[in-house]
């Protein structure tokens, strides 16, 4: 039995209203992106990454566009340490590209990092220690006054071994575990630490505001951030960074909300990889600001090839339902939402409007590298009209009646709920030439003549039903009608021709056409068929032959 009263409130309102933040709508610029994925994400991994995977990754997150990627902390194993200085030896880090280390706030692990990232172009250097009631409590069993004392022997240590090292380091400080931290106590330590570096416009250091364990709903982050920016210190030499894990799967509300109240800066992950339920999602987030018109200064146009890289170097696997990444979050199944996707995308080419808007496609799948044909309309047993017309116009160029689409559909969703599997669009079409196109069983015709008439068309035509081939004459108002007329009276064929429509197969040979007749049986019910020729009158004529066939 669950005991939810084993559990209590561990997060702490500031000690005044900090709602500014709810009066905005929308986050209206980029902010400045830091990847730790080879960093926090590295060391989540069951099998950390090798160096050349780690050189492998690097590079894709500069192609991506990250200026600024936490690369290690290199005081921890030789392995991190080997892996910043191939960095900085072999001059793999772009003029553009910012470094950044970590270290614990302890002298030992502070003066191994200097010595890890000398020569390196440019480096940020964070430190950080745990300010949290929990930690001082349990962990360190230190008062308020010991560890702000911590946080300022490192900030001082910092400051002196970047004037003695060779290098351009600019400073982060992160009171860990800021989210357990009474926020009137993380805004005095921080300040503690500001007074050590006194930042300057041309020497800017950065505060970051970690969710390091995620203890509450996204609003209270965000009133926590807007206080710690409306109080800190130095603000305008500030840079606040977040940098929020997803222990209550709100990483990405967290940080857009924190962003709305001040913060100019993120740590995340590509996919939210990182300890526990992970780091905050740069993906979903960067592409987030890219649907609501923001540039997020991240390129994710080929998101295909950013996930293979990711997949091949960290052993993980993006989830098909990952927000803008996944392999099914562009699909429709669905019947209605395949008929309205594919209505919306012959609205936009018909239309050609200024701003996306089709249904159920939140942005344009091309722009991350996505196919419409593979991608998106899907066809199973919950499939519909929509979906299998769409995909039969698109990829094969035929433009199917209203009413046989319909019917073309539920052949594909009996088809689908009959294997238990979907159809790819090799197999719809292939269903479809199997079903509608120039079938010959039982009936077919082996010859056919016209003359023109006074009156209309006069045909000979010669057909065979179960071995049997007879001749039969009939007269009509043109040349299908007048041989729809002979097979009704050559086998006393009850129906009516309602539907007749053709049109030239441009996307499989300009020499051929394809048309498609619809007959209402007796009983009410359509059946339908479709034939294809480089002579449309045959094309018709068997197209008509199947429609019977199909009865």
């Amino acid at each position: 039995m669950m005991n939810a009263s084993k559990y209590k409130r561990q997060y702490y309102m500031p000690p005044e209203k900090c709602l500014d933040w709810t009066q905005k709508e929308y986050v209206d610029k980029a902010p400045v992106w830091c990847s730790v994925d080879l960093r926090d994400g590295n060391q989540a991994l069951v099998i950390p990454m090798s160096l050349e995977q780690k050189v492998d990754f690097f590079k894709l997150l500069v192609e991506i566009g990250f200026k600024e990627i936490e690369v290690g902390f290199p005081a921890a194993s030789e392995t991190e340490y080997t892996f910043l200085r191939t960095l900085i030896d072999r001059n793999l880090i772009p003029d553009d590209v910012t470094i950044q280390v970590l270290t614990q706030a302890r002298e030992h692990i502070i003066r191994k990092t200097f010595e890890a990232v000398k020569g390196a172009p440019k480096a940020i250097v964070h430190v950080y220690n745990s300010t949290s009631v929990a930690q001082r409590e349990q962990v360190f069993k230190k008062s308020k006054e010991e560890i702000l004392q911590i946080a300022v022997d490192g900030a001082k240590l910092l400051k002196e071994l970047a004037e003695e090292t060779e290098g351009n380091f600019q400073f982060e400080y992160s009171p860990e575990s800021f989210t357990g931290t009474e926020p009137e106590y993380a805004l005095e330590v921080c300040n503690a630490v500001l007074d050590v570096w006194k930042p300057t416009p041309d020497n800017k250091c950065i505060i970051n505001l970690p969710v390091t364990v995620e203890l509450a709903m996204p609003h209270v982050y965000a009133s926590q951030v807007e206080y710690m920016c409306k109080h800190m210190k130095y603000r305008e030499n500030v840079i606040v960074s977040l940098h929020p894990h997803n222990d209550r799967g709100c990483g990405v509300a967290d940080t857009e909300m924190g962003i709305l109240a001040g913060a100019d800066r993120i740590e995340g992950t590509l996919f939210g990889n990182g300890e526990r339920t992970g780091n905050v999602d740069i993906v979903t987030l960067a592409m987030n600001m890219y649907s609501q018109g923001v540039d997020p200064k991240l390129d994710f146009s080929d998101m295909p090839h950013v996930c293979e890289v990711y997949e091949q170097c960290t052993g993980m696997h993006v989830n098909e339902r990952s927000p803008y990444s996944g392999a099914l979050v562009f699909a429709a199944f669905s019947g209605s939402h395949q008929d309205a996707i594919a209505k919306g995308m012959h609205w936009i080419e018909e239309k050609d409007p200024n701003h996306w808007t089709v249904p159920y496609l939140p942005i344009d799948p091309t722009d991350v590298g996505r196919n419409y044909d593979a991608d998106v309309i899907r066809i199973n047993s919950q499939s519909g009209k929509g979906g299998v017309g769409y995909i039969l116009e698109t990829k094969y160029g035929l433009n199917l009646p209203p009413k046989m689409r319909e019917a073309m559909g539920y052949t594909a969703k009996a088809l689908s709920d009959h294997l238990h599997k979907e159809l790819h669009p090799d197999e719809i079409f292939s269903l479809f030439k199997q079903t509608f196109e120039n079938v010959v069983e039982p009936y077919s015709i082996k010859e056919v003549h016209f003359q023109q008439k006074e009156d209309g068309i006069v045909t000979q035509v010669t057909s065979t039903f179960r071995g049997r081939t007879i001749t039969t004459e009939a007269k009509g108002n043109g040349r299908l009608d007048a041989v729809s007329n002979a097979l009704k009276r050559a086998y006393e064929l009850k129906y009516t021709l309602e539907v007749y429509q053709e049109h030239a197969l441009e996307r499989s040979s300009s020499s051929k056409a394809i048309a498609y007749v619809g007959i209402r049986k007796p009983d009410g019910t359509m059946a339908w068929g479709a034939g294809v020729d480089p002579d449309i009158i045959r094309a018709s004529i068997d197209a008509l032959v199947t429609a019977i066939n199909n009865r």
